[in-house]
């Protein structure tokens, strides 16, 4: 593509970062230096170098971040459902020793149940993907 037609790209570009980059690469293709062509994106020359082998790869559609979906969670979906379940329920403040759930707790259950270990952080982030608040626990 031409520079002008990757500056056409960069004005309809939803995505800021995917913008910043073809007007980077439009720079470069209309003679500046890699430096100058990087520094108006801000980036450094390397980072330049490296979103050109992309673009030079998959076109426009290669400067385009690809996130992965993070880390799976420890619990399966039925083992999720059944904490959710047991966290709903309540504690029985006879048997468990609380009459409230509180994250630590929830970590005990889940490792002696499923022998899975979370932290306190982690079973706040569950919790919060599950669809609790902290404050439901």
């Amino acid at each position: 593509m031409s520079s002008g037609e990757l500056r056409r790209l960069a004005k309809v570009e939803r995505d800021l970062r995917v913008a910043r980059r073809l007007l980077a690469i439009a720079a470069a293709l209309e003679g500046l230096s890699r430096e100058a062509a990087a520094r108006i994106a801000g980036m450094d020359r390397q980072t330049l170098r490296d979103w050109v082998i992309r673009y030079n790869r998959g076109g426009p559609a290669g400067l385009s971040d690809h996130w992965g979906d993070g880390r799976p969670c420890r619990l399966t979906e039925g083992q999720q459902a059944t904490l959710k379940a047991i966290v709903l329920q309540g504690p029985d403040p006879e048997a468990d020793g609380v009459s409230t759930w509180r994250l630590i707790d929830l970590c005990r259950i889940v490792q002696e149940r499923f022998g899975v270990i979370y932290s306190e952080t982690g079973m706040g982030k569950l919790m919060h993907s599950l669809g609790l608040s902290w404050q439901t626990p």
